[in-house]
């Protein structure tokens, strides 16, 4: 399916008019940055290279594209004529997934024509605000859980195409799985899970409902426990399973002190390998909050796909150099005056460090020579000449997150941050 046409219609515009004036194919490069963190974050993570790689790859106008803007008027012949040859000939250098940013961070270069560049503005932004804006607050779950296993449980809150995005940047940061079957098709996300409570609720009775779960499942499935009376649920999922059940999910109530109460009552009834899984309307605060209870792991639903209160990741994409011709030397140009003043240039990135910790983010013109001392490379080559360059999978996705992660000096803890844990340093 084409992904063309998810896009704002004034690109289209902007490429017509250009078009006709001669200034479509100059040469120029284009940023996705993000001016500012959202309150309270230390850090955001950069998600969506791989399917951002394979929207480009759609991003083609056939017949039934070129009709509807034909028939609604979009465009004149001239953009149409273009727009039907359409290819992307550009070279697009980015951050690795899992890769740690911060404000100004050039996480996208695209250096094309204008034509091409422009139209790819939307799409941009679609999938990394959305995907690191998750991967984002994802990551403080990952870090408030302390090391617990992390269940994503969000594609009833979001749209049904978005939930696998989320579903994929939540495991990208560190999320053991999701419920999401589709997330584990086209993505390979583990996929879990075993009953709702209308499974139970089914039941003339719980003991009805946990003995055909068992019968199906085995008896180290993970029971609900929570619909009617939370200690009797435990006292008929022991009295069914044993002291071989797997586990118990509690989804209400004080969930610390249910906690606590499932612990002893497992143990005390020789479970001590089941598993306690808490869930309901968690986010990285109240995972924080639970830091001493004897969870094993936790379901988070609403909070991560949506973002925890940032919805977006901030990112926008402007340009920064452009040719006078099609054969001239790339000039910087910026917008002036105001908070969304831009800062001309194309730009390189290097992560300064101090050992194997973190100190700065340091940015330069893209030809200039890296800062001394130790320092790591940010951008990597992802398509050149047409050739892609760079599409790791998502286990080497996850890796490189773990290791970028750990650079950061422990104020990235903070859930409470007053700014970016790293400052940015500029030569330009």
């Amino acid at each position: 399916m084409s992904t063309a046409l998810l896009t704002d219609h004034y690109e289209l515009t902007m490429v017509d008019a250009a078009l006709r004036d001669g200034a479509a194919h100059r040469p120029c490069v284009f940023e996705a940055f993000s001016r500012d963190l959202p309150p309270g974050r230390a850090y955001g993570v950069v998600a969506g290279l791989g399917r951002l790689i394979e929207a480009l790859d759609d991003f083609r106008f056939a017949d039934e594209e070129l009709a509807y803007l034909d028939d609604h008027d979009v465009v004149s012949p001239v953009a149409l004529d273009y727009l039907a040859d359409f290819e992307f000939t550009g070279e697009l250098h980015a951050y690795r997934e899992g890769e740690i940013y911060v404000p100004g961070s050039p996480v996208l270069t695209v250096a094309a024509p204008f034509a091409e560049a422009a139209l790819l503005e939307t799409l941009v932004l679609s999938v990394l605000n959305y995907d690191s804006a998750v991967a984002s607050a994802a990551a403080r779950m990952v870090g408030a859980a302390s090391g617990r296993a992390l269940l994503e449980f969000g594609a009833r809150r979001a749209h049904e195409q978005a939930a696998v995005a989320a579903a994929r940047a939540a495991y990208l940061v560190g999320f053991t799985g999701t419920s999401n079957l589709e997330a584990g098709r086209r993505h390979g996300v583990p996929t879990l899970g075993t009953s709702a409570h209308s499974f139970t609720l089914l039941h003339d009775d719980e003991e009805a409902a946990f003995a055909a779960q068992v019968e199906a499942m085995g008896k180290d499935t993970t029971l609900l426990v929570d619909t009617y009376d939370i200690g009797r649920g435990l006292q008929r999922a022991l009295a069914v399973a044993g002291a071989e059940l797997g586990g118990v999910r509690i989804d209400s109530g004080d969930l610390a002190a249910e906690a606590q109460r499932a612990r002893r009552m497992l143990d005390d009834a020789g479970a001590h390998d089941a598993k306690i899984v808490l869930s309901g309307d968690l986010d990285e605060f109240r995972l924080a909050d639970l830091a001493d209870a004897p969870a094993d792991g936790y379901g988070v639903g609403t909070s991560v796909v949506t973002g925890s209160q940032a919805p977006a990741a901030g990112f926008v994409y402007k340009v920064v150099a452009r040719a006078h011709d099609i054969d001239g030397p790339l000039e910087p140009v910026a917008k002036r005056g105001g908070v969304k003043a831009t800062t001309g240039e194309r730009k390189a990135a290097t992560r300064q460090l101090d050992g194997e910790v973190a100190r700065a983010e340091h940015l330069r013109a893209w030809d200039a020579p890296p800062p001394p001392g130790d320092g790591r490379a940010l951008q990597v080559p992802v398509l050149v000449d047409g050739e892609l360059r760079h599409d790791p999978d998502l286990a080497a996705i996850r890796e490189h997150h773990r290791a970028a992660r750990a650079e950061l000096p422990p104020a990235a803890d903070d859930l409470h941050a007053d700014g970016p844990v790293i400052p940015t340093v500029t030569d330009l």
